[in-house]
């Protein structure tokens, strides 16, 4: 397994740990995201089923059950898998499967309408992810997949450059080539995807909102991040009791950290 394979691998199974708060930290994705991917799936919930990679305690799941999909959700972690159960339990079209998407296999031979993903496609093989989510749609099927980034546009909040020195003390600075992308400068999967020659029709659509978070609800938030979670105790404890501090002199001791989401849809070939 190459280096970078076994971090991410290594990285991915840090979620597990945080299961708990996950749900309640990270933030809702926007209405209107999941309003253009039915649309631009053509999706019905009488006709097509759904299935989820790596769908965490059931963030992105909750919005595609109230709409009365039938949906099958593969989770890694066993922690991350038994919230996800307690928080859709009132879905009974909703099942919840503890395994790795690389490897699991459905119980039937159904075709699924929709495979998705929800700021956890980039965690999957790249080698494996594309064929295998083509494996498990139907004719005419589609994968679509998300992030939940951090940018920074024009007038946001200057916390973030700000706290920056402190990352760099505790030896978890940006790495090389890495800034403050606006909410219009985050790539797009495009040509990923079309470069599987599985997929085809790709359509792009990109989404910004704002969420105001006091010193506690970030660091909560903070600590369902891979990166913050791998970080040892004295690097977490010098960068959250920085973030108290300083936001403890502002008035209203509140930041305003800007979400961005790049909604990727596209139909089998």
């Amino acid at each position: 397994m190459p280096p970078e394979a076994n971090d991410r691998e290594l990285l991915r199974q840090t979620f597990n740990t945080a299961a708990a708060q996950y749900q309640e930290a990270r933030p809702e994705y926007p209405g209107e995201l999941y309003a253009a991917l039915i649309a631009l799936a053509g999706l019905r919930p009488e006709a097509d089923s759904l299935c989820e990679v790596g769908a965490g305690p059931g963030k992105a799941t909750i919005p595609l059950a109230r709409r009365g999909f039938r949906i099958t959700c593969v989770e890694l972690g066993a922690a991350l898998a038994g919230e996800a159960r307690r928080n859709l339990a009132g879905f009974d079209r909703v099942t919840v499967v503890n395994a790795d998407f690389e490897t699991w296999r459905p119980a039937s031979p159904e075709a699924f309408g929709l495979v998705f993903a929800a700021t956890a496609w980039h965690w999957i093989d790249p080698e494996i992810r594309y064929p295998k989510a083509r494996e498990l749609l139907k004719p005419g099927g589609h994968l679509a997949f998300w992030e939940a980034m951090h940018v920074f546009p024009d007038g946001g909040d200057p916390f973030f450059r700000e706290i920056q020195d402190v990352y760099d003390k505790i030896n978890e600075g940006l790495p090389p080539g890495s800034g403050f992308p606006r909410p219009d400068e985050l790539a797009d999967s495009t040509a990923e995807i079309e470069a599987s020659g599985l997929f085809t029709g790709v359509a792009v659509r990109r989404f910004d909102w704002e969420i105001k978070y006091t010193a506690e609800a970030y660091i909560r938030l903070l600590d369902t991040f891979s990166g913050h979670i791998a970080m040892a105790a004295w690097q977490r404890d010098r960068l959250y009791g920085e973030i108290r501090r300083r936001l403890a002199a502002r008035p209203g001791g509140q930041l305003r950290r800007h979400w961005g989401a790049v909604l990727h849809v596209a139909r089998t070939v």
